[in-house]
């Protein structure tokens, strides 16, 4: 879910980090520390960790412990140095010693020589360079190609290497720029070996750090969808988080940069709003049902989306009541009665072609009438640029006077559910949104837009096929989306 937006934030700060050692590398002013890199996705949580286990030692009687096991472990770093190098050594002095020894020739032991006369000596050595010759005269001439071919493929080999160095500048300025990520294995709890770099002198993050980059993710941002509106507000409110921010270590980049954007998109994704839940329970407070009128265009799965919201509800205690008020459609009226039946709650429906705000009117009374919580209204989906539809639907809003109105989208769609928002809310004042096939959303442009564009509130999002595939947006789970490794098994679970 999201993933394409998640790539570009965690792009975003690979970038950054990577323009400003590069800077550090030119200065001289870098120098490689060991220890595990955290990757972008696990940092918050790993920060968390850090600071329970600080927590943790904050008492008396564990300072003293935590300075002797820290010596400790100093002096156990210090012996396997000490030991690693020892072995470099031994293994470099064997590796002498066994290349002094192949290129020697074969010798009798030392008594042997001494009691061997010259012309023994001489002729022992003819026969050497004899039997030698013989072999080589020996061989297959298959085998003698065979060797001469490998010959000349390795001369070729090492020319199109050397080729390949004075060609390859492209190559190697990616490899270099990609240098600070020395290792991309990951363990599984997101941490990375290598890669992890400190300055010398401490560094400012700088206005010409950031700009290029930031440009770019804006471009991103837009490619996915993303309101315009709201990837500048991202772009400038990360700049003005990160610019003049004090770094000593790699990291501390990571840090700032996954703050920077999670702050930014949480401002823009947190609208206030009350909840259906909250305003069910005020409405019956005062023995009147909530009455929920739902807009938007032809196949966004509004109809769909009102048998979720009754079965969420009728396993909430409630009883709700649905108005088939799309009396345009062909088809529409047996749709939502075969929704309404498969969740077992009332539908009131007029015949094909009757006034909708009639049956919106009469689904209302009902409720008054039996003492039911929520009433329902499907109406005709249209398009926000037809004046005549768009007429009949603010008619049905005038007689059953809704207490909300939501437009629900398709977030597959993106920026286009955006601008079919704000065209319904400019024409009747919409009240929330539902956002459909959330789950299925890899970009999630709607999803980060919809709401900060028209300044209303995301109320449920739509995450599957099934009755139960829906739930309340929450806009915090929304952040450990875009900020966290996707757990499939809370996916899974939703609506449980």
């Amino acid at each position: 879910m999201f993933e394409s937006l998640k790539k570009k934030f965690s792009r975003t700060s690979e970038k950054l980090e990577e323009e400003i050692i590069e800077e550090a590398e030119k200065e001289n002013n870098l120098q490689e520390e060991s220890g595990s890199r955290f990757s972008f996705f696990s940092f918050g949580r790993k920060k968390e960790e850090e600071v329970e286990e600080d927590d943790s030692n904050l008492l008396p009687e564990a300072g003293e412990e935590a300075e002797e096991s820290a010596e400790e472990s100093q002096e156990e770093v210090k012996e396997e140095t000490e030991e690693k190098k020892s072995r470099f050594w031994s293994r470099s002095k064997d590796e002498s010693d066994d290349e002094e020894t192949e290129d020697e020739p074969e010798e009798e032991p030392d008594e042997e020589l001494d009691d061997e006369p010259e012309d023994e000596a001489e002729e022992k050595k003819s026969r050497f360079w004899s039997r030698s010759k013989d072999e080589s005269d020996d061989e297959p001439e298959d085998e003698a190609e065979e060797k001469k071919s490998h010959f000349w493929s390795r001369s070729k080999d090492k020319s199109d290497d050397e080729k390949s160095e004075k060609d390859g500048d492209e190559e190697d300025k990616e490899e270099k720029s990609h240098f600070w990520s020395r290792s991309k294995k990951e363990s599984a709890d997101g941490e990375a070996t290598g890669g992890l770099f400190s300055f010398v002198t401490e560094k400012t993050i700088s206005e010409k750090h950031v700009d290029d980059i930031l440009f770019e993710l804006e471009m991103e941002l837009l490619q996915g969808d993303v309101a315009m509106e709201v990837a500048t507000e991202v772009v400038e409110n990360v700049k003005t988080n990160l610019v003049g921010k004090k770094i000593k270590r790699s990291s501390d980049i990571t840090e700032h940069t996954y703050n920077a954007l999670r702050d930014s998109v949480a401002e823009i994704i947190d609208i206030p709003g009350k909840s259906m839940t909250e305003m069910i329970e005020e409405k019956k407070a005062i023995g009147e049902p909530l009455v929920v009128m739902f807009v938007g265009i032809n196949g966004t799965g509004k109809t769909t989306t009102i048998g979720k919201l009754a079965n969420y509800y009728l396993k909430k205690g409630y009883t709700p009541v649905i108005a088939a008020s799309d009396t345009f459609r062909a088809g529409a009226i047996e749709q939502v009665t075969y929704h309404a039946d498969n969740v077992g709650v009332k539908i009131i429906k007029h015949q094909k072609g009757s006034d909708p705000a009639a049956v919106a009117y009469d689904a209302v009374e009902h409720a008054k009438a039996q003492g039911k919580e929520l009433v329902l209204i499907d109406t005709a989906g249209r398009m926000q640029t037809n004046t005549n539809l768009m007429d009949e639907m603010k008619k049905i809003k005038r007689v059953s006077n809704p207490d909300l109105v939501i437009f629900v989208g398709d977030a597959l769609t993106g920026n286009d559910a955006t601008e079919q928002a704000k065209k319904f809310n400019e024409a009747i004042d919409i009240d929330g949104v539902i956002l459909t096939k959330a789950d299925a959303d890899s970009k999630g442009g709607a999803s980060l837009s919809i709401g900060y564009v028209i300044k209303k509130p995301i109320m449920f999002l739509g995450m599957g096929q099934g009755y139960d595939d829906i739930m309340e947006y929450d806009p915090e789970w929304m952040l450990n989306q875009l900020f966290s490794d996707v757990d499939e098994e809370e996916l899974a679970a939703i609506g449980d």
